[in-house]
């Protein structure tokens, strides 16, 4: 019996290359003869997709590969957000996927998925699938995006750090290749992120990599129902919970409560009280907070374009090193998400008679992101603050502490008026069609605590038993079909217990939910408040 297969595999590849580089520096050039050298049909492949930032130059060059030559991938990377990486499969060249999150692409890979063009092996959350690059899924060939390398080969990711040191180094320990597309060369960089023994090959680019303002919301687009909402999260759960450390999910409603922080937050005396501590992106929505104080910490997934000025700033706000520049990290933001914090807030496309919830629906799969590790209390989980305690309990005669998980929906979509709330979601007929192993839930029902819509909060933390958390979800699910099968007289009950609360309850004034309530109505309000540090996307509306 050999020991050594995987290694003599990892050095043919290099081999087979090495005509092509210069230490470690291949042309842009000869990008693709890189590719033909090193991927081999049925390869694991992960071309560095994360939330934000893409590995743009080589997706567009491993979409040249002939299918002929070079055919069923299994392509293992946390999101899709390029047309070339979907372009894989409709050329043949892949065919199996495991991934977390697909955002733009979600109509693209549905219609995929249903042609059987892929293969969905599951929609991970991202510790999930970081978990399986050290288990079974850990990849022959990685492509990473980088700002900077220098001439020894270390690579400097800057602000958006994100997956890139766990991808290099679940490759290269496994003997894989390490590919790095790097915007520039430096003589010296400002750190070192990724040494240069867990790189092979780097092709220096000399263009900015693909990067989302993923999480950059427009003030003028959030509505009166967001901002009515958002009040009611406030002083329904944050104030009497004491949120102090918590995740805010993508959504206009979310951006609402950042915006509402230091006006409704303060004329409810929140300030140092509630969601002092962040696990977040730097989201533009949050400056007005942070410049009120509200905010004493956030440590980022990855960093948001146009917050750079701003978050190199603010170094007690943010993970700013000695270099001056932040420094983000997804794999441990999602440790921080899974286990420290109080609460997660998100929202999402259904949610069924139970409280489960899905983004996989009949005409896209959107994928799941952090929502799964974000959206639940770990049984490992062995300390308490005071949020995770007033919303935990006794289970078999011991206390249990749990995380506040919300979602926060309206009832029916706004734009298209389409239910929310319905009997079963469409995760289980696409299971029972084959194009899932098992139903794509996000968020088990569970696991929720709180539903926040336009009608009321249920605080299903407070149910006794799933029957009373059925009624509690209908009771807010307005005009649905599981909205429907609520009674008035059940409804009553439930806010005599204070499992459900309404509007009136909660003492909010509907007529105050306006934009007047917010400290910016504008893009160039943020600029303002950021005293001119941050900077607008360039083509970014909101």
């Amino acid at each position: 019996m050999t020991f050594d297969h995987l290694r003599n595999q990892y050095l043919e590849r290099l081999t087979a290359a090495a005509p092509l580089a210069s230490g470690k520096v291949v042309a842009t050039s000869d990008a693709l003869a890189l590719l033909q050298a090193v991927v081999r049909s049925g390869d694991r492949v992960c071309i560095e997709g994360n939330n934000q930032k893409q590995a743009d130059f080589f997706a567009r060059e491993m979409a040249k590969l002939n299918p002929a030559d070079v055919n069923h991938l299994h392509m293992v990377q946390s999101t899709l957000v390029l047309d070339e990486h979907l372009e894989l499969f409709r050329r043949g060249i892949a065919n199996r996927l495991d991934f977390a999150y697909s955002g733009p692409q979600s109509k693209a890979l549905y219609q995929l998925a249903a042609t059987n063009q892929v293969r969905i092996g599951a929609i991970h959350t991202y510790l999930e699938l970081y978990g399986r690059y050290f288990v079974d899924l850990y990849p022959q060939v990685a492509i990473l995006a980088a700002d900077a390398c220098d001439a020894d080969g270390n690579i400097y990711t800057g602000a958006n750090t994100e997956d890139s040191p766990v991808i290099a180094e679940a490759t290269r320990f496994k003997m894989g290749v390490v590919i790095v597309q790097a915007r520039q060369k430096l003589d010296r960089l400002p750190r070192v992120d990724i040494p240069a023994s867990w790189v092979d090959f780097i092709v220096i680019t000399e263009e900015d990599y693909h990067l989302q303002p993923l999480f950059t919301r427009n003030p003028a687009r959030i509505t009166n129902q967001q901002i009515l909402m958002a009040m009611m999260t406030l002083k329904g759960i944050y104030q009497p919970y004491g949120v102090q450390a918590l995740n805010h999910g993508l959504g206009y409603a979310t951006a609402a409560i950042e915006l509402l922080l230091p006006t409704y937050g303060a004329q409810l005396g929140l300030k140092g009280e509630i969601a002092t501590r962040w696990v977040l992106n730097p989201h533009p929505t949050l400056i007005p907070a942070i410049e009120a104080g509200f905010v004493e910490h956030i440590y980022a997934f990855g960093g948001e374009p146009g917050m750079e000025e701003y978050v190199c700033a603010r170094p007690d706000i943010f993970a700013v090193g000695p270099d001056g520049t932040m420094r983000s990290n997804r794999c441990f933001a999602h440790i921080a998400g899974l286990y420290a914090i109080d609460l997660f807030i998100g929202a999402t496309l259904q949610i069924d008679r139970f409280g489960n919830s899905s983004t996989a629906i009949k005409g896209m799969i959107a994928g799941f992101g952090g929502a799964p590790n974000l959206g639940g209390t770990p049984p490992g989980r062995r300390h308490n603050s005071p949020a995770t305690t007033a919303a935990g309990g006794l289970r078999e005669d011991v206390f249990q502490g749990r995380k506040l998980v919300v979602q926060m929906t309206p009832t029916r979509t706004e734009k298209r008026d389409i239910p929310v709330f319905i009997e079963e979601l469409d995760a289980q007929q696409l299971h029972r069609n084959g194009v899932f192993a098992e139903p794509p839930i996000m968020i088990a029902g569970d696991q929720v605590t709180h539903i926040v819509t336009e009608q009321g909060i249920a605080y299903l933390d407070k149910c006794p038993d799933l029957a009373t958390r059925q009624q509690a979800v209908a009771a807010v699910a307005g005009d649905t079909p599981v909205g429907a099968t609520s009674s008035a007289a059940t409804q009553d009950a439930l806010r005599s217990a204070g499992i459900v609360k309404t509007v009136a309850d909660l003492g909010i004034d509907p007529a105050m939910a306006t934009p007047d309530l917010l400290p910016a109505h504008s893009l160039e309000d943020l600029v303002t408040a950021s005293g001119g540090l941050y900077r607008i996307p360039q083509g970014f509306s909101g």
